[in-house]
């Protein structure tokens, strides 16, 4: 027993240790994604966090979605934004800007380069501009905090700009507008209140509110407010927007070299603002204090659940990096909650249930089980307040819906794999049967005007009358195949509850992207794909299946090909298995999908028709899996892991998309792979010699792997889940999850045909299709 112990505590050892005296700090690159389309924000923030500080950079062509590109004029540094989002910038508010000088007109542009390249590390920021001004940023929850060292031979001065946004180039009438607000400047001038009201954005949303409350720790020797035109600075897209380019801010002048200032947001008052600033930054505050705190904190609520005995700096470099990227969105908003007053949890900032529902959420439950209970609980919060569950939400505004009606699948996953705690789920499933069985109103948006864009099911009349949705709808197909899902979500809720006409009623709709599948249309030596069709149940459409027109809002197809989405029925896959041809011709169409130089269109990822860069495609490389071809679901997300993520600037495949694109390279480091709204994790391969995450409550699933390594010698030969021989290619939530686990793997360089027990589980495919055919 003794001689165990001291085995015991060394692994455990080995599991917690970093390469020499290192932290996770190091191994977590800020600038990951940033480039490539990845949109990553690389400001100060806390896991989260309503603030995140950061600069604003334009060039006058690119959207900075995150406020950052890595090239261009440093315009403000601001309090909110995004990260890893597409569409449209959202925030980029509360700014404050350096100016070598006393500025007499703050209406200017006030751009300036950088001297070089920006620098961060987790808690930390800073930016050298060449006034030869240097700006250092801290943050927490609801404060954030600007060090300004200025060149020594001059007055400097700090513009407070309550109007700044960021803008938009798209061309869309999606870019942000100004709506007025206040600023005013207490008597000695060191301190400051407002509020700025703004609208517009990606997800059209009206006024919304921002106070602040800002604390100069040096006192100027003169300050000034400013309202008027600055049409120069503001070159954004605002056919929306309320007071176009009016101006509203604040000019502070100093002697000083250094200059500190602290400011404190908030949802409902500057008093509020103030006070979080009080509590959480109060005066004498230092920057290192705050990047120690932030760091502590992602130590401990983040970083730490995950260890390992890697030594590789690339590899940790990615495993951290991504769970960092996975957990600055959502904004936990508790106690910020301008809209109504509830005692649940309100987050906010949700970009988008349509990408996260996929593999996000899932892995969102394993490494933050806490907060996420707590998302859930403000998802169905949102529907009693509001009428319906957001697909993406910002501003404390619902839009926009991209297809399905996306937070259905998230509730379902959540129910099935046990969360209960705080969380009414008969409140959860009406809110779900709302989606389910009312038309939400339209609000003709201008890029799909022919059912509502922000909120619920806008294609449901078709999908009630015919079981499919006409081209009469946009995004016809892809909500199809989503609505099927969401359906087929419903009815695992339903059945958990013992609602037993429910549960068969929507078992029966979530069959019904059959009903677009048509088989005599063909590709690549494949027959049968999912194809709009009339109300007279004709398929008649000129519709090659790789392609998608603008794979829009307006097209049939959203943000992928038929061919991507003709194996999107992830709760009916042996049907899909079935009308596709069988066994051996459902393997050799998952393998055309992975065959380079088919699609021209995709040559950022070797003409493949498989797309990295978009979540429609997430699932497809472990479909394999239900043909009894694990070893091929091993070799091409392997082969997509590799090629297309990196732990550089340009380390995810496409927009992070709020840390989809990071939640998926973190299960294939994992060897999973989540079948959302199902107990079922489909078996990939490890990365790691040895990797543990805490689960909570003294719970912990450990993985090993021996014989092996990650880039040529990483397909399966035999698994053992806790301790005994495992012969099925997929587990469940209650074998490894739900109590913790082991999960040890051999791995060798060449496949073996190991996984020859039962097939996963296809739960909506029916008694008589249990397996390949």
């Amino acid at each position: 027993m003794a001689i165990f112990t001291i085995i015991l505590a060394v692994l455990t050892t080995a599991a917690n240790a970093l390469p020499g005296n290192s932290s996770y700090k190091d191994y977590v690159n800020l600038f990951l994604g940033t480039e490539n389309g990845g949109n990553m924000f690389p400001g100060v923030s806390q896991p989260f966090s309503m603030v995140k500080l950061g600069p604003d950079v334009e060039n006058g062509k690119t959207d900075a979605y995150s406020g950052y590109l890595p090239s261009g004029q440093v315009w403000g540094f601001s309090m909110m934004h995004e990260s890893g989002t597409g569409g449209a910038p959202k925030y980029g508010v509360v700014s404050q800007m350096p100016v070598v000088g006393n500025l007499s007109n703050p209406l200017v542009d006030l751009g300036q380069n950088r001297s070089v390249n920006d620098t961060a590390a987790v808690g930390y920021y800073k930016s050298s501009l060449v006034s030869g001004v240097d700006v250092e940023l801290a943050a927490t929850d609801h404060a954030g905090f600007y060090q300004y060292s200025f060149p020594g031979n001059d007055s400097s001065s700090i513009v407070v700009d309550v109007s700044h946004v960021l803008p938009s180039f798209r061309g869309l009438g999606w870019g942000q507008g100004y709506a007025g607000g206040s600023l005013s400047i207490s008597d000695n001038g060191s301190s400051y209140q407002g509020h700025g009201i703004y609208n517009n954005g990606w997800n059209y949303s009206p006024n919304w509110t921002i106070y602040f409350c800002g604390h100069f720790d040096q006192a100027p020797i003169s300050t000034k407010t400013f309202t008027g035109n600055g049409s120069t600075l503001y070159r954004y897209d605002n056919s929306r927007s309320t007071n176009g380019t009016y101006r509203q801010g604040g000019v502070f002048h100093f002697e000083q070299e250094r200059v500190t200032s602290r400011v404190g947001i908030s949802s409902i008052s500057a008093a509020q603002a103030c006070s979080s600033l009080h509590d959480e930054m109060p005066v004498g505050t230092t920057v290192d204090h705050l990047v120690s705190q932030t760091q502590s904190r992602w130590d401990e609520q983040v970083f730490g659940r995950v260890t390992t005995t890697e030594t590789n700096t690339t590899v940790l470099t990615q495993l951290y990096s991504y769970m960092y990227g996975m957990m600055l969105i959502p904004s936990n908003r508790t106690n910020e909650n301008a809209l109504w007053k509830s005692s649940e949890p309100h987050y906010d900032d949700i970009f988008t249930n349509w990408d996260l529902s996929r593999c996000s959420t899932a892995l969102m439950q394993v490494l933050q089980p806490t907060a996420y209970e707590e998302q859930i609980r403000s998802l169905i919060d949102i529907w009693r307040h509001e009428g319906w569950l957001p697909d993406a939400r910002s501003s404390d505004y619902t839009g926009r819906t991209q297809g399905g009606s996306n937070a259905d699948n998230v509730l379902a996953d959540a129910y099935v794999k046990g969360v209960r705690g705080g969380v009414d789920w008969t409140d959860g499933f009406a809110a779900m049967q709302t989606d389910a069985e009312v038309v939400p109103p339209n609000n003709f948006d201008p890029v799909a005007n022919d059912s509502s864009t922000k909120e619920g099911r806008g294609a449901l009349p078709d999908w009630k009358q015919y079981g499919y949705i006409t081209p009469r709808f946009s995004r016809a197909v892809s909500r199809g195949v989503e609505y099927a899902v969401n359906d087929f979500s419903l009815y695992q809720v339903a059945s958990g509850l013992d609602l037993a006409s429910d549960a068969s009623r929507y078992l029966n709709r979530s069959r019904n992207w059959r009903n677009h599948w048509n088989p005599a249309q063909k590709s690549f030596n494949s027959s049968g794909f999912l194809v709009p069709r009339y109300a007279n149940s004709s398929f008649e459409y000129p519709y090659d299946p790789t392609q998608c027109d603008g794979c829009y809002w307006s097209d049939p197809y959203y943000e992928d090909t038929p061919w991507s989405y003709s194996f999107n029925a992830q709760h009916d896959i042996y049907r899909l298995i079935s009308l596709s041809g069988g066994r051996e011709a459902f393997i050799e169409r998952l393998e055309t999908f992975f065959t380079p130089g088919l699609y021209p269109g995709n040559a950022a990822y070797g003409s493949t028709l498989f797309n990295p860069g978009n979540e429609p495609a997430f699932n497809t490389p472990y479909l394999f899996n239900f043909v009894g071809r694990q070893d091929l679901s091993v070799k091409y997300s392997r082969h997509a892991a590799l090629a297309f993520y990196n732990a550089g600037r340009g380390g995810i495949p496409g927009n992070s998309d709020a840390g989809a694109m990071q939640t998926w390279i973190l299960w294939n480091m994992i060897g999973l792979y989540p079948m959302t709204g199902q107990t079922t994790f489909l078996i990939g391969s490890p990365w790691f010699k040895h990797l543990c995450i805490s689960l909570g409550e003294g719970k912990s699933l450990t993985i090993t792997s021996t014989g092996g390594n990650k880039d040529d010698a990483y397909f399966v030969q035999s698994l053992k889940v806790n301790g005994q021989s495992w012969g099925k290619a997929w587990v469940t939530w209650n074998d490894v999850f739900a109590n913790g686990g082991t999960l040890d793997f051999v791995l060798g360089a060449e496949p073996v045909f190991w996984a020859n027990g039962t097939l996963p589980p296809s739960p909506a495919s029916g008694d008589t299709l249990t397996g390949y055919t």
